[in-house]
């Protein structure tokens, strides 16, 4: 049962959030498209499609703890330094998507003049890339934790 959870949890990370990282991180330089350009109707296109990416897979990437979770604990290590460290990254990084990158994308989506801005473009990819940095971390945490039966 082990090894089933383990292979649901690893594909649900990477079918849920790599297409989060990618989209979140597409988006700032669309948004500036389209502030350069308002009346391209294809960039704003890209926009609404790479935020609505970010919003669905948001969603669907509840099933990495959840399966994380079921993993740990078939594992035993629910108490483990590098598990806990990760389960803190990785709600920080909901937090992060939840609270700062996602209403900031709605904003430059929904166009309201003071969301417009080169700025605002700026202030989200940093966001974004705080994102990806804790599930990055995230990642390695879970690749090289310690006790592995890997040898690394």
């Amino acid at each position: 049962m082990t090894k089933f959870l383990l292979a649901v949890h690893v594909l649900a990370a990477i079918v849920a959030i790599g297409p989060v990282t990618v989209a979140a991180s597409m988006f700032p330089p669309a948004a500036r498209r389209v502030l350069e350009a308002p009346d391209d109707v294809r960039a704003a296109e890209t926009l609404r499609l790479l935020h609505r990416i970010c919003r669905l897979y948001a969603v669907v990437g509840v099933v990495v703890p959840v399966f994380g979770f079921a993993t740990a604990s078939t594992m035993h290590v629910l108490g483990s330094a590098w598990l806990i460290t990760s389960i803190a990254l990785t709600a920080l990084a909901a937090v992060v998507l939840a609270a700062l990158v996602l209403p900031r994308q709605s904003a430059l989506v929904e166009g309201g003049t003071d969301a417009r801005t080169r700025q605002a473009t700026v202030q989200l990819a940093m966001f974004t890339g705080v994102f990806n940095l804790l599930w990055a971390a995230v990642t390695v945490l879970m690749i090289v934790r310690p006790g592995s039966t890997t040898g690394a």
